[in-house]
C-alpha cells in the first residue's frame, strides 16, 4: 500500500527490533491515515528536494515502544512521526530546509555533532501543527531551536 508517491506502508512499519522480538507492529486505520499525512506533507517533499532516503524509525506499536524504552504516547505510536537522514546531506542543513519550507508539528535535530551525524525526527498532525523546533543531545538534553 502506498502512503505517498514514494513511501509505502511496509517501509513505515518495518522494525528490526519488532522482527527480532516477534512483536506485532500493525497500525490501525487511524494510524495509517496519520502516516499517509506524514508521508505526503513531510517525507515526500524531503525526497523530492534531496532524493531517495530510508526512514530509520516510523510507526511503532505500543508494544514496540515499550520494548525500546519509549513511551506509548510517542508520536511514532500514533503514526505521526518518523526518524530519518539523507545520505550526503548535513543533518543541520536538512533540518533548516524543513523548518523553512514545510509545515510540521515537531522537528528535532537529534544527536548531531556535525555533518551527517545523528538524525532528524519530524512529526506532522492533520490539524494544529505546533511548528516546534528543538535540538537534542545527551549532554544538554532538549533545547529550543536548531543548534549546530
Amino acid at each position: 500500500m502506498n502512503l505517498s508517491k514514494n513511501f509505502t506502508l511496509a517501509e513505515m512499519v518495518k522494525s528490526q527490533t519488532a522482527e527480532r522480538k516477534g512483536l506485532s507492529n500493525e497500525p490501525d486505520p487511524e494510524q495509517v491515515y496519520s502516516m499517509a499525512q506524514l508521508c505526503e506533507n513531510i517525507l515526500q517533499p524531503v525526497r523530492n528536494e534531496f532524493g531517495s532516503f530510508l526512514v530509520s524509525s516510523g510507526f511503532r506499536s505500543g508494544e514496540l515502544c515499550v520494548a525500546i524504552g519509549s513511551k506509548i504516547t510517542s508520536q511514532h505510536a500514533k503514526g505521526e512521526a518518523a526518524d530519518f537522514e539523507v545520505a550526503g546531506v548535513d543533518n543541520y542543513d536538512l533540518a533548516v530546509w524543513i523548518e523553512q519550507n514545510l509545515a510540521f508539528d515537531q522537528l528535532i535535530l537529534e544527536c548531531y555533532t556535525g555533518g551527517n551525524t545523528g538524525w532528524i525526527h519530524c512529526s506532522y498532525v492533520a490539524e494544529g501543527n505546533r511548528g516546534e523546533t528543538l535540538t537534542y543531545d545527551k549532554v544538554n538534553g532538549y533545547r529550543t531551536g536548531l543548534i549546530k
